[in-house]
């Protein structure tokens, strides 16, 4: 049985009520959506704004699902204030990332909370690797960290080949805040899960050497 920890309730309910405003208040959707043309304008709130805005119900409900069953293996590990930290730690990486590789692209713009739900999947996973997750159309639960990078080097080829209506960058950018901040508040996982921490590291080295070489 999962419990909902307040901290949890609350980036939920913030997000309910920020997506909900959106989706009958236009003027506020675009004012509010990252936007590269925006933030260049001088609108820097739309890198941390836009993660609370959702394009519609399915949206919202498959990232607050994803999150509600991942936040508390985050908590049981770091407490609520750090959880709270990392959500918004990845939050802004992902906008970072995102901001990154689209600079040149004026009329690029995304919504949604899955950078900072990416990287609090991200955490757990780093957490507990051995953790068993089930997908679609897999019948077995595949352990945790082979889902993870296999998630990672999925959203590199969306970038690359910029599949679907879906911010692959953000999600990226998320996983790799999620990532850092798992680090920066648990460094003797780079003890104790050596071998973890370097493959979950891989997809990251991964991105960085295609974008040096132009293949991104």
């Amino acid at each position: 049985m999962y419990n909902l920890n307040i901290a949890t309730i609350a980036i939920i309910a913030a997000n309910v009520i920020a997506s909900l405003k959106g989706f009958n208040d236009t003027g506020f959707f675009e004012r509010y959506k990252f936007s590269i043309g925006g933030i260049k304008g001088g609108q820097k709130d739309r890198m941390l704004a836009s993660g609370f805005l959702h394009v519609d119900m399915s949206h919202l409900f498959m990232n607050m699902l994803t999150l509600y069953f991942f936040a508390d293996v985050v908590i049981n590990w770091f407490g609520p204030i750090k959880f709270v930290g990392i959500y918004f730690i990845s939050l802004v990486a992902g906008s970072l990332l995102a901001l990154v590789f689209h600079k040149n692209e004026p009329y690029y713009s995304a919504v949604g909370a899955s950078g900072a739900v990416t990287g609090i999947l991200y955490t757990a996973i780093l957490l507990q690797p051995d953790m068993r997750l089930g997908i679609m159309f897999i019948p077995i639960p595949l352990p945790a960290y082979v889902l993870g990078i296999g998630y990672l080097l999925y959203s590199i080829y969306g970038m690359k080949k910029r599949l679907g209506n879906i911010g692959h960058t953000a999600h990226f950018g998320g996983a790799m805040g999620g990532y850092v901040a798992t680090l920066l508040f648990k460094p003797d996982l780079l003890v104790t899960d050596t071998m973890m921490v370097i493959l979950l590291a891989v997809p990251i080295v991964i991105l960085f050497i295609m974008e040096k070489l132009g293949k991104i």
